[in-house]
């Protein structure tokens, strides 16, 4: 899996998954939004910390910054 996810999306959606976990379980927001959204933040969580979107790939997106060498 080649990395596809550069610093600022991965904290944005970090930021995000703190966020909407913050509201559910303070109650903000309940019920079959509040528990979409929390699985939400629970993937955007997940591909923060492995630096891979997989919705990313099929549109050829990435957000990481070119390297040297890469170019």
């Amino acid at each position: 899996m080649k990395k596809n996810m550069g610093s600022a999306d991965r904290i944005i959606r970090t930021i995000i998954a703190v966020v909407v976990g913050a509201l559910y379980f303070t109650d903000v927001i309940t019920g079959t939004l509040g528990l979409v959204l929390l699985i939400l933040a629970v993937v955007f969580l997940l591909t923060s910390l492995v630096s891979y979107c997989p919705l990313y790939a099929p549109f050829g997106i990435s957000t990481c910054k070119l390297k040297k060498e890469d170019s």
